[in-house]
C-alpha cells in the first residue's frame, strides 16, 4: 500500500507529464492562460472591459530572438474600422509572405543569418539571383530593411507582427 507521501509524489509526476504533453502537443486550452496564473482568457478580459460593442482585436507580444534581441509590442483596433478597411491594402504585405523561400528567408534572418553570402549558403533559397529577387519583394512589403549593403533584419516594429500572422495561421 502506498504512503501519503508516494501518492503526493505521484500526482506531481502525472502532472508534469500532462503538462510537458499539452505543450508538445500544443494544448490550445493552456495557451489560453496566463502563464503562472492559470487565468483563462485574461488578454480578452482586459481588452472586453477597455472597450464597447462591437469591441476591438488586441495583438501583443514580448519576444526574445535567438539573437538575443528583444521585442516588445502591442497594437489593439476597434472592429468597427478593422470592418470598414479596404482590405485589399494589406495584400501586397500578405501576398509577400506567401511563398514558401521567403518565408524560409525570414526565419533564418529572425535567427541571425543577416548578409546576402550567409543566407545564400542555404540550400533552399535558390541561386543568388532568385535570393535578391525573394529579398526585394520582402523589402517592398515592409516585413525586411536593408540595414547595410547585402545585410537585412526585420525591422523591429515588423517583428511581432510577422510572429503573430505566422501563429494565426497555425490555428
Amino acid at each position: 500500500m502506498a504512503s501519503g507521501s508516494d501518492d503526493a509524489r505521484l500526482r506531481a509526476r502525472v502532472e508534469q507529464l500532462e503538462d510537458r504533453v499539452a505543450a508538445l502537443e500544443g494544448d490550445r486550452e493552456r495557451s489560453d492562460t496566463e502563464p503562472g496564473t492559470g487565468t483563462t482568457f485574461w488578454a480578452l478580459e482586459g481588452l472586453k472591459s477597455r472597450t464597447e460593442d462591437p469591441g476591438a482585436v488586441l495583438f501583443t507580444g514580448a519576444v526574445t530572438l535567438p539573437t538575443g534581441e528583444h521585442w516588445e509590442w502591442q497594437e489593439g483596433r476597434l472592429a468597427t474600422a478593422v470592418l470598414e478597411d479596404d482590405w485589399t491594402e494589406g495584400a501586397a504585405m500578405l501576398s509577400a509572405l506567401a511563398h514558401p523561400v521567403r518565408l524560409l528567408l525570414l526565419r533564418e534572418i529572425l535567427h541571425g543569418t543577416r548578409t546576402v553570402a550567409e543566407l545564400s549558403t542555404h540550400e533552399s533559397l535558390g541561386t543568388t539571383g532568385q535570393l535578391y529577387h525573394h529579398l526585394r519583394q520582402l523589402v517592398s512589403a515592409g516585413w525586411l530593411r536593408a540595414t547595410a549593403r547585402g545585410h537585412y533584419a526585420v525591422p523591429g516594429e515588423r517583428v511581432i507582427p510577422l510572429l503573430i500572422v505566422l501563429a494565426a495561421v497555425r490555428r
